[in-house]
């Protein structure tokens, strides 16, 4: 199951970022899924709070995502989101954008002192 290593990473990314910056509470997180990332956002949200539940920093923390569509180039100068045929010249096109799992932001509160 892909979907809790790349919950727990989230986590735990989170928790560091959180820590290093001495947070009282870890209020969001956003991340990018490519569609061919092959993991399940839904999966990973579920069980990022599973995983996050019992620490007081996350209390009330949300996993927000966002889905990250294919992009693609081709020799020939095709640039679209056709993944395994160019429509121009039929060759195989490279993925450019689209494989990635990645936290974009941690939203956190700090105390005022």
């Amino acid at each position: 199951m892909h979907e809790y290593t790349v919950a727990y990473d989230i986590y735990a990314t989170a928790r560091r970022a959180a820590l290093d910056n001495a947070a009282t509470r870890v209020k969001k997180i956003s991340a990018d899924f490519g569609e061919m990332s092959m993991i399940n956002p839904e999966q990973v949200e579920f069980l990022f709070s599973a995983l996050s539940e019992e620490d007081e920093l996350f209390q009330g923390a949300v996993l927000e995502y966002h889905n990250i569509p294919v992009k693609t180039v081709c020799s020939c100068g095709y640039k679209g989101n056709e993944r395994y045929v160019c429509p121009t010249c039929g060759k195989l096109p490279e993925i450019v954008a689209g494989r990635e799992i990645s936290v974009t932001n941690i939203e956190i509160e700090v105390d005022d002192e």
